[in-house]
């Protein structure tokens, strides 16, 4: 039933466990790290809840996985972060995308919020899981349970929910209906109000191991020597080593923002005038949704950790392409170095922090290249 789950193996051994003694938490809240399968683990744990806790006779098994693994379980309902569109103009809720939500699933299995944006074409916005999110979850819950069972109600990033859906939430996790198992999941636990953690068994996962990625790889027919440097490079995110292993380009955009982000910074430097560039530039990527913001951030982390290897002539681990629009990695390494790297790093994490809580993008982003003038001149 686990197959589809990478590493983990002693958290999903608990969690079997938990079921197998009848010692079920009707609330757990699933956390970890981007790129790990979250969303894979709890329908995978959903599945066996129902078929280890069935008790009406003649229960065909190999039915009801079907019906799990093509998410049209009867008993098994999601909520996920939504936000309108042209065909929903108001008030969104997750029943307006269970279309595509089940494309998202069965395509991307690994696939991450924003991913989950774009797939909507809602990229430069921000959905959540707002309160007619949670009318409708009280509502299916106080349902009976379609074929006898438990009922669970799978959210997927549940930090997303506002506060008027979480107290709406609270309030029947303290009541649950009878045989009614909530999987709550997020990768920021801390942006979820400490009422509900509280009231929830949390479960913690782990980055797989790299040789765990290599061999999940390795069955989508990538060379073994591919897999070996793709599962080093994601770094534990199995979203990021498929989407290296598929030559996906969704960095594209992030290399263009950062190559101009960087050359505007260096004629900045004693140019008055070219302080104009980085508002504007600051302004482009503004304009885009917090998520988007926050990715390309994370994205810039890493080409400075690639500029950094560069200059101590770390080959082996620098994959970056080079000559995007006459950018060249190793002219621009010297300028990355033991003097500055930690101090850029720094400054990035904490306009991700402040983005995070929703702070004007377009002011932290311009303070943030204010910033980096000096620190890629910094010996």
């Amino acid at each position: 039933m686990f197959k589809n789950v990478i590493g983990n193996k002693k958290t999903v051994d608990y969690l079997t466990s938990s079921v197998d003694g009848s010692r079920l938490a009707h609330a757990q809240l699933f956390v970890g790290p981007e790129g790990i399968g979250l969303l894979q683990i709890a329908i995978s744990y959903a599945k066996y809840i129902l078929c280890n806790g069935k008790n009406v006779e003649n229960f065909d098994c190999e039915k009801c996985q079907n019906k799990v693994i093509q998410l049209s379980h009867p008993d098994i309902h999601y909520a996920f972060p939504v936000t309108t569109t042209e065909n929903v103009k108001s008030h969104p809720v997750s029943d307006n995308f269970l279309k595509e939500w089940k494309e998202f699933v069965n395509q991307q299995p690994f696939g991450s919020l924003q991913d989950w944006y774009t797939h909507l074409g809602v990229e430069k916005k921000q959905g959540q899981i707002g309160v007619d999110e949670a009318l409708e979850i009280v509502k299916k819950l106080s349902l009976k349970s379609y074929e006898g069972g438990y009922k669970i109600m799978i959210i997927w990033m549940a930090d997303k929910m506002n506060t008027a859906t979480s107290n709406k939430i609270l309030k029947i996790l303290e009541e649950p209906p009878q045989k009614t198992i909530f999987l709550l999941i997020t990768e920021n636990v801390e942006e979820i109000i400490s009422t509900i953690t509280s009231r929830c068994q949390i479960i913690e996962f782990k980055k797989p191991e790299q040789q765990e990625i290599e061999g999940l790889l390795k069955t989508k027919g990538v060379s073994e020597t591919l897999a070996k440097k793709y599962a080093h490079l994601a770094q534990g995110d199995i979203n990021k080593a498929l989407k290296l292993a598929n030559n996906e380009k969704d960095d594209k955009l992030f290399e263009e923002w950062f190559v101009k982000w960087v050359r505007s910074a260096f004629k900045a430097k004693g140019n008055a005038s070219s302080i104009l560039d980085l508002i504007s530039w600051s302004e482009e990527v503004a304009s885009y949704g917090r998520e988007v913001q926050k990715q390309f951030l994370h994205y810039c982390i890493e080409f400075f950790r690639q500029a950094m290897l560069q200059n101590y002539t770390a080959d082996d681990l620098v994959y970056l392409d080079e000559g995007l629009d006459g950018f060249e990695l190793k002219k621009f390494a010297p300028f990355v170095n033991g003097g500055n790297i930690n101090d850029i790093f720094k400054e990035i994490s904490e306009a991700i922090y402040h983005i995070e809580r929703n702070g004007n993008g377009k002011i932290i982003l311009t303070d943030l290249s204010i910033k980096l003038t000096r620190l890629i001149h910094k010996k």
